[in-house]
């Protein structure tokens, strides 16, 4: 009769655990804006942007990102709490299940009293133990462990990403850098001719020792502005170097090859979507502050069904062995019990510190993820804003230069011919550099843009559906 009880209790523990404790909600509102403020600069359709870096046109550009993902400690980082989370996930989805375990044991009996031989008694069971989830206590803990495995597969993806766009501010930032110093050097070369026109017009008595002297002071500043621009660039290739860990002397090498076709900032440009909950939705880093929501939701729910009874059954199967007085006697033997149930009577408040303290980690991972949409919000929105106010003021700047390049080229010339003074020439120079150095630093300042939109824009990665 108490067999029949407690296979009864059984299917009646499985139809309570149906009622598990409910947290609070899993989704929450985004609190994102309806549209975009800044103009968007493209129409048209979505590109794919996990391939965007081989649509540049720039095959060392890819070669340095992969490099530079390949030996990133971020990255690295990023793939071990993935690996810490899947074990996570297992290790809760188990606690679900029957545990099974083979069991070997061997005892020998002996009574110091006449005529009672010794035995030996040997058995092979196997054991199990089920805690049935009645309330949703391990089925709380299983779903935040999948939660937070999901964050961090999204984490991985945007730790890529971060490497890449690092990676390619670097190399552009380099580029520019060199076109800088082509523009210094060139400066320098014609402050150095100037100097000496001027030394010889000097000795002849065409120009005052004092003019041979602002000559030569602006052809030292000159090179003077050559070598530090020189260094930043040694500098960038350091960066470069660190970041990929290639040898110093195969990246100048790569660098100096591919330096013909190089541009300064990237050939295609970012698409991002109307409507920012879909670019939202396309940012790793939202997703796992989202995912960081539920498992909190889950945690709440899991520590109120602490405070509800548990329910657990063990039992085992085997063969025994007994060999007493010569003889071997062997039985097929099994249990099933105890059913265990345990009530939590008094903790002193224990169990509801933990309820209480799990809201309010809930709380402040729902204000987090309402930080990190408003974070995406206006990373893409001040992409946006350089991107429309460097096309803006691209034309201007080329034709700027453009006019200085041709008011600097009449007064040298009118300088050689004794027609405009030393002070004109030094100042259509200084005007002339820099409006050379105005179009190369906006150009750097588009492709950061570029880059800044790429990266708001989740770089690729969409959610699993």
């Amino acid at each position: 009769m108490k067999a029949l009880n407690i296979w009864l209790a059984v299917p009646a523990a499985l139809a309570l655990s149906a009622c598990a404790v409910q947290g609070p909600a899993s989704k929450v509102d985004a609190q994102a804006p309806a549209q975009w403020q800044a103009p968007l600069p493209h129409k048209g359709e979505l590109p794919e942007l996990s391939g965007w870096w081989q649509r540049q046109g720039d095959p060392l550009l890819v070669q340095l990102i992969e490099a530079a993902q390949n030996v990133s400690p971020t990255i690295a980082s990023a793939r071990s709490r993935i690996e810490d989370a899947r074990a996570q996930s297992v290790a809760s989805g188990a606690a679900l299940l029957p545990n099974l375990n083979g069991v070997l044991t061997s005892t020998r009996m002996s009574q110091q009293q006449a005529n009672v031989p010794s035995n030996t008694t040997s058995q092979a069971l196997l054991q199990s133990s089920w805690e049935i989830d009645l309330f949703g206590r391990n089925r709380a803990a299983r779903d935040a462990a999948q939660a937070r495995l999901e964050g961090a597969q999204a984490g991985w993806h945007d730790a890529r990403v971060s490497v890449a766009a690092e990676t390619a501010n670097q190399y552009f930032g380099l580029r520019a850098c060199e076109r800088l110093l082509d523009v210094a050097r060139q400066d320098a070369a014609s402050r150095a001719g100037t100097a000496r026109l001027t030394e010889l017009m000097a000795k002849a008595g065409f120009q005052s020792p004092a003019n041979a002297a602002l000559a030569r002071a602006s052809a030292a500043d000159g090179n003077s502005r050559a070598v530090a621009q020189q260094a930043l660039c040694d500098i960038n290739v350091k960066a470069l170097v660190a970041l990929t860990a290639l040898p110093e002397p195969e990246l100048r090498a790569r660098l100096a090859a591919g330096a013909a076709s190089a541009a300064l900032s990237p050939a295609q440009g970012v698409t991002v979507p109307a409507l920012p909950a879909e670019t939202l939705a396309q940012r790793p880093d939202v997703f796992n502050a989202e995912r960081e929501v539920a498992a909190s939701s889950f945690e709440v729910a899991g520590a109120r069904a602490e405070r509800f009874p548990r329910l657990s059954i063990t039992g085992s199967v085997g063969r025994g062995r007994i060999h007493a007085a010569g003889e071997n006697v062997t039985a097929d033997t099994w249990t099933l019990g105890p059913v265990q149930m345990t009530l939590p009577l008094f903790d002193a408040g224990l169990r509801r510190a933990a309820v209480d303290a799990a809201k309010v980690r809930y709380e402040t991972a729902v204000s987090n993820y309402r930080g990190a949409v408003r974070q995406a919000v206006r990373e893409v929105e001040e992409a946006l804003v350089n991107l429309d106010s460097t096309d803006q003021r691209a034309a201007d700047a080329q034709t700027a230069l453009e006019g200085y390049r041709v008011a600097f080229t009449a007064t040298e010339d009118r300088y050689k011919n004794g027609m405009a003074s030393l002070l004109e020439l030094e100042d259509a120079r200084r005007t002339r550099l820099a409006a050379e150095n105005t179009v190369v630093a906006l150009q750097r300042e588009r492709s950061a843009a570029w880059i800044s939109l790429y990266r708001a824009a989740g770089g690729g990665w969409t959610a699993a559906q």
